[in-house]
């Protein structure tokens, strides 16, 4: 599975040349209240085999939590139901808010 430090999907998601990933958080609902990347969309983990059909199998999704954990596994479990282009965002938005945008929330 392909993994992506913070600083890398920020350069990405600032390049204008490239297609926009799905970035799909896979906290729970009041931990994206709390902070987020712009633009992610909320699917709690618990939630994804069940809402399997409302991903693209061939998008590039970029699968995001609090540590990295959580969307390890998710990523996993999509990369097993014929998800081609999964990514993990290592160290989650915990990361994120260290290496990429130190003005987020972090919790």
């Amino acid at each position: 599975m392909q993994q992506l430090r913070p600083a890398e999907l920020k350069a990405w998601l600032d390049d204008p040349q490239r297609p926009r990933p799905l970035l799909l958080d896979v906290r729970e609902e009041w931990e994206f209240e709390r902070c987020r990347i712009a633009g992610s969309r909320l699917l709690p983990m618990r939630e994804i085999a069940a809402r399997l059909s409302e991903l693209e199998p061939e998008r590039e999704i970029v699968v995001i939590c609090h540590h990295g954990v959580r969307s390890f596994h998710t990523a996993r479990f999509l990369e097993n139901n014929g998800f081609a282009n999964v990514i993990n965002l290592a160290g989650g938005v915990d990361a994120w808010a260290k290496e990429a945008d130190p003005a987020m929330p972090t919790y």
